[in-house]
C-alpha cells in the first residue's frame, strides 16, 4: 500500500500576503477506496467540490500562493477536525459520532450523503484512520500555517482564502456565501470588503448563512495575531453546465476568485499602512 500524495504547495511569486486553500476537490481515487465503495464513483464523486483547483488557477498563475489537496474528500475530510469521527465509517471508535456534521455522515472520514445513503462496504480500522490522519490531513494543515506564517513574518498579516462550492438551491437567496466564523476568523472589514467585491461582480452574497466556516478557517483564522481566514462558497451552477464540466460562466468566477485575492490583500496591505502612519 503507497503513501497518499502530498499536498500541491504553489509558493506565493507577488508581492500580496494572500493564501488560497483548495481542500475538496481531489480526484485521485485509488482502487482499494473504490472497491469499498457501495455505490461507485458517483457516490464519493458527490463529495467533492468540483473543479474548484481549477478555479483557483488563475489567481495562482497571478502570483498568489496556494494549497490543493490532490487526496479526494471521501479519504478524509481536511475541513473537519480529526476527533470529528463517525463509527459509521470507523471500526472500534465507540457508539456514538463526535460533533454535529459527523452525526449527519461528514465527519473526519465522510460516511454517507443524502443522496446515496452508505458510502462503505465496511468501516476502515483505527489504523487507517490514523495513516489517513498523519499522510493526509496533517501535511495539508501544516502546509497552510507554513505558508501563513511565512507572508505574516514578510508583510506583517497574512489572509487565507478557503475556496468550496455549493450545491444549487431553488430560490437560494445567495450565489456566494463568504463566512468568517461570525467573526471570530477575520476581521469584519475584510469581511465586508469581500462581499463589496462580490456585489460589483454582480452576485447575491450572503455572510455566515448558511456555511459560516469550518475547521480551516477555525484552525487558522487568528485576527488577533494578523492571521485572517474567509470560508468561499460558490454556487456550482455559476461554474458548471449540466452535465458537471466547466460552463460558460467558468471564466467569470476564476476572475472572482483572482479578485478577492488581489483586492483584499492590496486592502491589508493599505490597511497596515495607515496604521503604521498613524
Amino acid at each position: 500500500m503507497g503513501r497518499y500524495p502530498s499536498p500541491i504547495i504553489h509558493p506565493p511569486r507577488g508581492s500580496l500576503p494572500v493564501l488560497l486553500s483548495v481542500p475538496h476537490s481531489g480526484r485521485d481515487y485509488d482502487p482499494a477506496l473504490m472497491a469499498n465503495a457501495v455505490h461507485g464513483l458517483a457516490a464519493l464523486q458527490a463529495l467533492e467540490d468540483p473543479l474548484v483547483d481549477r478555479l483557483a488557477w488563475r489567481a495562482i498563475s497571478a502570483g498568489i500562493g496556494g494549497v490543493v489537496q490532490p487526496v479526494p474528500r471521501a479519504v478524509i475530510d481536511c475541513n473537519r477536525d480529526e476527533d470529528e469521527l463517525d463509527p459509521a465509517a470507523i471500526d472500534g471508535i465507540g457508539p456514538t459520532p463526535i460533533g454535529p456534521r459527523a452525526r449527519h455522515g461528514l465527519g473526519l472520514i465522510p460516511s454517507r450523503t443524502h443522496r446515496h445513503g452508505a458510502l462503505w462496504r465496511r468501516p476502515i480500522d483505527r489504523a487507517e484512520l490514523k495513516r489517513r490522519i498523519v499522510e493526509v490531513h496533517r501535511p495539508f494543515h501544516q502546509a497552510l500555517a507554513d505558508g501563513l506564517e511565512a507572508l505574516k513574518t514578510r508583510h506583517g498579516e497574512a489572509l487565507l482564502l478557503d475556496c468550496h462550492s455549493m450545491p444549487s438551491r431553488r430560490n437560494a437567496p445567495a450565489e456566494v456565501v463568504i463566512g468568517d466564523r461570525h467573526g471570530a476568523s477575520a476581521a469584519g472589514w475584510l469581511s465586508s470588503e469581500a462581499m463589496r467585491i462580490v456585489r460589483g461582480a454582480g452576485l447575491r452574497v450572503a455572510l455566515n448563512d448558511p456555511y459560516a466556516g469550518g475547521a480551516i478557517t477555525a484552525r487558522h483564522g487568528r485576527p488577533a495575531t494578523g492571521v485572517h481566514a474567509l470560508q468561499l462558497e460558490f454556487d456550482r451552477s455559476l461554474y458548471l453546465d449540466r452535465d458537471g464540466n466547466a460552463g460558460h460562466g467558468f471564466d467569470r468566477i476564476a476572475s472572482l476568485i483572482e479578485a478577492l485575492a488581489k483586492r483584499l490583500g492590496e486592502a491589508l496591505l493599505a490597511s497596515q499602512m495607515r496604521e503604521a502612519a498613524e
